[in-house]
């Protein structure tokens, strides 16, 4: 026996004692979070959570929590509002640029302080810059975000100004966090700097701890500059499984819960004091294929399938495919159709439908494409070349099921094709290892993407490509085109609206075209909470959005106490106490696999 199957032994002996725990607590109570229960207070938003967290350091992660996280704790110089995602007044209440578009300069709003007490004016804006733009580690994260920058100076403390290479039609002002050069500047290693407790910002909740696999709290700031939220703290509270948060919410164990899959939106429809949220989601899901991965110098490394380096084979994969019966039988319709990465709530930028490179699902058409690339069909189905099977391989989480549900659809499907695709169940450890290593052929993958397209545009560049240890940069498909590139920069550089919104459409179709990636939906978000507890989310967008998981900090910032006699101590009801003692079980007896709480794709921002 492996290593690797004595894990997952140990795995599936632990589920089975926590579903043993929760067959029997359910009937009177829910399962038990991986914290201590203690009463609720009212100013207390509790979220069930099981997101990977790295650090909480700005400069570096990239995993969905906390970046969500940053952005409640560091206030950018400009954000994005709540109703539709345009770029609105953050630490700066107004901006302009030359007429040639190169020099942007920020009125910083005057008399703000970080959450310490201590003044936050432009040097501390113009101190983060340039530190990303002279320290390779403090640019791990958002580095593409400051390199067109040239310089960045403060000419006085209400005043920033950006001087870029070349002319940039989005804001340079977005998504970089700001932080406290007081702070900051005595860190001795701020790449390897942690930042996992009482952090100094100017966001509306400071990270008060982080206790790894168990909870993160954050604490209102008081200096925020709108003002103190209504919440006193936000605790996300780590459970065992996606099943054990949705009996959480149940019971009032906690007060607000994301990521649900279709089965469990749908089960917690009518429950008692939970509301329910189908919001419009920023992530898209999809397969990624190996085009040949090479790091940014070219040199190829990996363990890719050479039938995938040809397009005309990575064209096939996607036209043996039937994304919409993914979508409504995977997906139970909770999804919207999708085209290129970048997703339908963002109608300026999306590949359009209409586009006359879509091409969708046609299995005559995939044959035809693998004939003409030589892999003809063999007699038992599956095509050949030069005396080899097309055999491919499919990375999967193991414990995510809409993954697993795509992979029983994906093998009869290629085999229609004459693919051999073996789905490769993992752990997503394991998968995110292998992937950075190129020790893949298919796997499945997914973004969250901000209301700019700029920033996943340049992850799909030759330059973002990091090498076989994941260092140097970050690649969406670790697919380079150089006609790609081209587009990628004149977009950058096109202050004309109309005309970059064309040069995004050429660029994604490119991308469409070439297929290093297959994009199958644009997920709802589907989320609960309490409407006993609290209320006042807000969504983005305003209209349909979603509460969590924001480009900004919206979400929870609004949110208050319901009043008078609906509010409730939010404790667990007399079977919640009975509930407790089999749970108890779950939390001790899979201590060993909450500490070994392991990343997966939808933990990527």
């Amino acid at each position: 026996m492996t290593s690797h199957s004595m894990r997952r032994g140990w795995q599936r002996c632990l589920a089975g004692v926590a579903a043993l725990a929760l067959a029997g607590s359910m009937a009177t109570s829910p399962a038990q979070a991986a914290t201590s229960e203690a009463p609720a207070s009212e100013n207390v938003l509790r979220i069930a959570t099981d997101g990977f967290i790295d650090s909480f350091n700005p400069f570096t992660s990239f995993y969905l929590v906390p970046t969500n996280t940053f952005r409640y704790m560091y206030e950018n110089l400009v954000a994005n509002d709540a109703e539709d995602g345009s770029v609105t007044e953050g630490l700066a209440t107004e901006w302009n640029t030359d007429s040639e578009g190169k020099v942007w300069t920020y009125t910083i709003r005057p008399d703000m302080k970080w959450s310490d007490g201590e003044p936050l004016t432009a040097d501390d804006v113009a101190w983060t810059y340039n530190q990303m733009m002279e320290k390779e580690e403090m640019a791990v994260a958002n580095g593409s975000l400051v390199e067109n920058f040239d310089k960045v100076e403060a000419p006085d403390e209400g005043t920033v100004r950006i001087t870029l290479k070349k002319p940039q039609a989005n804001n340079p002002g977005q998504e970089i966090p700001v932080v406290p050069e007081h702070v900051w500047s005595k860190v001795d290693k701020p790449g390897e700097f942690k930042n996992d407790e009482k952090s100094v910002g100017s966001g509306p909740f400071q990270l008060e701890s982080y206790e790894a696999n168990k909870s993160i709290i954050l604490k209102a700031n008081p200096n925020f500059w709108r003002g103190k939220p209504k919440l006193d703290e936000i605790q996300y509270r780590y459970y065992t499984n996606s099943d054990a948060q949705v009996q959480a919410i149940r019971s009032g164990e906690v007060d607000f819960i994301t990521g649900l899959t279709p089965d469990q939106f749908t089960a917690l429809e009518g429950a008692d004091n939970v509301e329910l949220n189908d919001g419009n989601g920023r992530r898209f899901n999809g397969i990624s294929i190996n085009p040949g991965v090479a790091d940014a110098e070219g040199k190829e490394f990996g363990t890719g399938h050479e039938a995938l380096k040809d397009k005309k084979v990575r064209q096939a994969i996607r036209a043996g495919i039937d994304a919409e019966t993914l979508r409504k039988q995977v997906m139970q319709d909770y999804a919207q159709p999708a085209t290129s990465f970048i997703p339908a709530v963002y109608p300026n930028w999306a590949l359009k439908s209409d586009n006359s490179v879509i091409s969708g699902f046609d299995v005559d058409r995939a044959k035809r494409l693998l004939d003409d690339a030589g892999w003809k069909e063999g007699s038992d189905g599956i095509r050949e070349k030069d005396g080899e099977k097309l055999q491919l391989r499919f990375l999967t989480d193991a414990d995510i099921p809409t993954e697993q549900s795509t992979a029983k659809f994906l093998k009869p499907w290629m085999k229609d094709i004459g693919i051999d695709l073996k789905n490769e169940s993992t752990d997503a450890d394991t998968e995110s290892e292998r992937t950075t290593k190129g020790d893949y052929d298919m796997y499945f993958s997914g973004w969250s993407i901000n209301p700019d397209p700029d920033y996943q545009l340049s992850i799909n560049t030759c330059g973002q490509r990091p090498d076989a240890e994941g260092n140097g940069g970050t690649s969406q498909d670790g697919w380079c085109n150089k006609e790609f590139d081209k587009l990628y920069q004149a977009q950058h550089v096109e202050l004309d609206q109309a005309k970059r919104q064309d040069l995004v459409q050429k660029a994604l179709a490119i991308h469409y075209e070439e297929a290093p990636s297959v994009t199958l939906w644009y997920p709802n978000q589907l989320e609960a909470y309490r409407s006993d507890r609290f209320d006042n989310f807000t969504k983005q967008p305003t209209d349909g959005g979603a509460i969590a998981n924001q480009v900004g900090y919206w979400g929870y910032t609004s949110v208050e106490p319901v009043s008078g006699e609906e509010a409730t101590s939010g404790g667990m009801g007399a079977g919640g106490w009975i509930g407790i003692a089999a749970a108890v079980i779950v939390v001790l007896g899979g201590g060993g696999w909450l500490l070994s709480r392991r990343k997966k794709s939808d933990d990527r921002e």
